[in-house]
């Protein structure tokens, strides 16, 4: 479940899994612990990228976090604020954090691994594989393909836009509902209770539901969920020991930090609350998953450079849809955003979000340069200003 769309255009898509948050809820942290003066050695070429992140922390994210790895340079590691508000405890490089919609990459990867393999076509209508699901108020999976589900070009409704579902899960209601199980048929009907934004193929809307559509046919396809085979195809022949899809458990595995949200806002004096514990079957395929920077910047590198997918399928994931005229300069594949940044260098990845955790993970074409970064916040922090920062050097 990942948390409402702010700032730019590309941080919306960053956080796009929900599309607005509401009132508030009832539980405060405690008071925030002071943090620990570091010193950043200079000199490691990464200073614009490391001033970004203490920008975030005095916007009022609590912490920030980030990764560069660079070939030929070693990996750098920097950080900002605290992990914890309430013992003071740094960020640190290995910690854990849900990335939100970055698993839409992932899920993706195993689609195109199956059409690889000759068990589905990104042609096939969703009614194929899901027959009967994908039906009402003008919605009609016999019309919609499996291409248009990864590159949002469906005009399926997002389920996360569904104000009951807004208000239990990100408003007034988070706390009574934080640990519900939600299974993801319902997620769709859910949003089979609205029109769908439009035809299928003739505009671009980002919809969640289109990504709890692709996980529900990678089970019928495979006959296993969709979590196994994401970490049968992709965590563990990568070696992403850290990265991991919780299902149901609402904890998080360590180490890690805590997680914070306004829930409504920002406004001076709005209540911040610590929502590190939540059951993310609300988000299920859509966003549930849990990695690192290392991690994450791993996975970009080897899909961009042909480690993960055949060459056809990474041109299919890297043939890009515009993304409308709110978004000049970015373009979205099959799971996978292109853009452009102020200095023309062009960086491919994506972006995710939840209650409490802000992430992005960009990579060059040639996967040689990749960042990932994570704020424990979801109302403050500038994720387009650090990838600049890192990639936009004078």
């Amino acid at each position: 479940m990942t948390v409402r769309p702010v700032r730019t255009v590309r941080t919306r898509l960053a956080v796009a899994v929900v599309a607005a948050a509401v009132a508030a809820g009832a539980l405060v942290t405690p008071a925030a612990a002071e943090p620990r003066q570091r010193t950043h050695h200079s000199g490691s070429g990464h200073e614009r990228t490391q001033r970004a992140l203490e920008q975030a922390v005095e916007a009022g994210s609590p912490g920030a976090l980030a990764q560069a790895a660079r070939a030929g340079h070693p990996t750098w590691n920097g950080e900002a604020g605290v992990a914890d508000r309430t013992t003071g405890r740094e960020r640190k490089p290995e910690d854990r954090f849900r990335v939100g919609s970055i698993t839409k990459t992932f899920v993706a990867t195993v689609i195109l691994q199956l059409e690889a393999e000759g068990r589905l076509s990104l042609d096939d209508t969703v009614e194929r594989w899901l027959p009967g699901l994908v039906r009402g108020n003008g919605h009609d999976g016999r019309s919609v393909t499996l291409r248009q589900l990864l590159n949002h070009t469906s005009g399926i409704y997002s389920y996360t836009e569904d104000d009951a579902f807004v208000r239990k899960l990100f408003g007034e209601g988070f706390f009574e509902h934080r640990y519900d199980t939600w299974a993801p048929r319902d997620l769709v009907r859910t949003a089979m209770g609205h029109e769908p934004y439009f035809a299928p193929g003739t505009d671009w809307r980002y919809s969640n539901t289109n990504y709890v559509l692709a996980g529900l046919v990678i089970e019928k396809v495979t006959g296993r969920p969709y979590g196994q085979e994401l970490e049968r195809r992709v965590l563990r022949p990568l070696g992403l020991r850290a990265t991991s899809l919780p299902g149901t458990r609402p904890g998080m595995p360590r180490p890690s930090g805590r997680a914070y949200s306004v829930l409504v806002g920002p406004e001076p004096g709005t209540a911040i609350h610590d929502v590190t514990e939540l059951n993310a079957s609300a988000a299920w395929s859509a966003g549930e998953m849990i990695s690192t920077t290392g991690d994450l910047n791993r996975f970009y590198r080897a899909l961009l450079t042909g480690k993960v997918l055949p060459k056809g399928q990474v041109r299919k994931m890297t043939t890009t849809v515009a993304m409308g005229e709110d978004a000049p300069g970015l373009r979205y594949g099959l799971g996978l955003m292109a853009q452009k940044l102020s200095c023309g260098k062009e960086v491919w990845g994506h972006g995710g979000g939840i209650h409490g955790s802000s992430s992005e993970a960009v990579t060059t074409p040639d996967g040689r340069h990749a960042l990932a970064l994570n704020f424990n916040s979801d109302w403050a922090g500038d994720g387009a200003a650090v990838v600049e920062a890192e990639f936009c050097r004078p």
